[in-house]
């Protein structure tokens, strides 16, 4: 077993983990996908960044149904990302660099190319093969119609019919047939799968999806209306059932077999704080993405709030909270922050921003990329670990401008409300460089179009610049590493609803003006800001760092 420097507390809990996309990160054959080798080739630029941890979204062999989410095989690297001698090489390389490495884990459902399921297609009705999947008969006088009217996340119906006349259910892509969570057989095939992986050393775990993989499919099955009528408390047919933690007591058995314990993560949409603290339970997987913050417009009393909560909830389970403004499935913060607010905020078609009653030309890329920087800045301060995603360090916006025949989300093809233009936007390459046929990505293109804008938030850009966000990113997170002790704070009253203040055990003070007049100091000692000061005062849109 592999290990890295050992600590005498667990690494995650104050953790800065940097999410890469492997596809978009960097390709080092030229082929206009990125790879695992492009990875490596980065490792000195992720020691300057700082960061503690990288988490690699799925880099197994995939038809790319879903972004690699649709995966054919557990146990091994897409010939076209690498190799598992790659992966191990890059695994080395982190390490010797004092990065952990936490890789996605995909459990609801595989690819439909995956060899269990092209097995169930041929072993027909009543096999064991088709026990490890979620078969069913149609309704209807011959089966033609689907055994309910569910409908998938991606849009459309969530059955689709196989030859002989059975449904297969699939929660997101058709191509994404569900596993079947009682079968023993699915169980302890992950659990080797997560053994094969640790075993390699890897640290840790994301799991994708944690709260769907256990349900009730019992008949007669309820309609879409019922199901969407049912409170997710623990009993719902599909979502969020307390039973999922029996198959995380076994994962926990297999990461605590390590020295140090492997860790996890557990992406969960459920409803309540309550519901989520069982995923951040030390039983279950010791740690819940908290998407609060990611949800919330950029507004003083709601930051305030959802900190507030989720670290009373972290308290009482022992565990440590997540923070995160961006990742692969959403529109990119420096974006959401120069629209609207959230509650109304404009969707995006074709190849602009518009509203939803025609076209509007009104977003604020500099003020989005200030509030950005100021958001980010104040998560980097607080208690538990943050979870940055690749681009952001450079203070990226969404990209608009891809054509339809040039997208890849399964979403924006099927009409999913889950983001009407998909999630391509936030998937585009990185920028390495000002020049190149994919801006210093790869020699041979991006697989996404990258606009003419990248330039100038290209790397080499921004390296050289003492004022670029990559700049206050590595500043932040080196002053972070020796800033972050206890996982306490507290709030000082500013007298003003648009400005936070907090003070966190040593002494590290953080206030940030989200909004109206510039709130005066009073000789502090700052030592990060993330805009320029005004006579002494912290402008609109920023965060300042103070210590004693």
């Amino acid at each position: 077993m592999s290990d890295t420097t050992p600590t005498t507390a667990p690494w995650w809990r104050q953790a800065a983990v940097y999410q890469i996309y492997p596809r978009s990160f960097a390709d080092a054959n030229g082929d206009g996908i990125g790879d695992i080798p492009g990875v490596v080739s980065r490792a000195d630029y992720l020691q300057a960044l700082g960061i503690d941890a990288v988490w690699l979204s799925p880099f197994y062999p995939s038809e790319l149904a879903d972004g690699g989410y649709d995966v054919a095989d557990y146990r091994n690297v897409d010939p076209r990302l690498g190799t598992l001698d790659d992966f191990d090489e890059m695994v080395s390389g982190l390490h010797e660099r004092h990065i952990r490495v936490v890789v996605d884990i995909v459990p609801n459902h595989t690819s439909d190319q995956h060899e269990w399921f092209q097995e169930a297609l041929a072993a027909g009705r009543g096999s064991a093969a088709r026990e490890r999947y979620i078969f069913r008969e149609g309704q209807g006088e011959n089966g033609e119609l689907p055994p309910a009217d569910w409908q998938s996340v991606f849009g459309g119906s969530a059955w689709e019919r196989v030859a002989d006349g059975q449904w297969y259910f699939h929660r997101f892509a058709v191509e994404q047939p569900d596993l079947n969570w009682d079968n023993p057989e699915v169980r302890a095939d992950f659990l080797k799968t997560l053994r094969f992986w640790s075993d390699r050393g890897v640290d840790g775990f994301r799991i994708d999806v944690a709260h769907m993989l256990t349900k009730d499919l019992s008949e007669p099955l309820p309609s879409q209306a019922e199901l969407d009528a049912m409170p997710q408390d623990g009993n719902h047919p599909l979502i969020d059932r307390d039973d999922v933690h029996e198959v995380y007591a076994e994962w926990r058995a297999v990461f605590n077999s390590y020295d140090p314990p492997r860790t996890a993560v557990a992406e969960a949409w459920v409803s309540t704080p309550e519901r989520r603290a069982k995923y951040a339970h030390p039983d279950s997987l010791g740690q819940s993405f908290n998407f609060d913050l990611l949800v919330a417009d950029f507004d003083a009393p709601s930051f305030r709030s959802i900190i507030t909560d989720n670290l009373a909830q972290a308290a009482a389970t022992g565990s440590s909270t997540t923070w995160v403004l961006s990742n692969h499935d959403v529109t990119r913060h420096a974006t959401r922050y120069g629209l609207e607010p959230l509650n109304g905020r404009p969707v995006k078609q074709g190849t602009e921003w518009v509203e939803a009653g025609g076209p509007a030309d009104w977003l604020d890329r500099e003020g989005g990329l200030r509030r950005a920087r100021a958001a980010t800045m104040l998560m980097l301060a607080l208690p538990g670990s943050a979870y940055l995603y690749q681009g952001e360090e450079l203070g990226l916006h969404e990209v608009a401008e891809i054509t339809p025949d040039q997208r890849q989300d399964p979403g924006f093809f099927r009409g999913s409300e889950y983001d009407r233009l998909g999630r391509d936007g936030c998937r585009v390459p990185l920028p390495w460089t000002t020049e190149g046929s994919s801006f210093g990505f790869g020699t041979n293109g991006a697989h996404l179009p990258q606009p003419s804008w990248f330039a100038d938030y290209a790397v080499a850009v921004e390296d050289a610049d003492p004022d670029s966000t990559l700049s206050l990113y590595r500043k932040a997170l080196e002053l972070r590493h020796r800033l972050q002790t206890d996982e306490q704070l507290e709030w000082i009253e500013t007298g003003r609803d648009d400005v936070l203040r907090f003070r966190r055990p040593n002494g590290w003070e953080v206030i940030t003006v989200f909004g109206g007049e510039p709130f005066p100091l009073a000789g502090e000692n700052v030592v990060l800001t993330t805009a320029p000061l005004l006579n002494g005062a912290v402008p609109a849109d920023t965060t300042v760092w103070i210590t004693a």
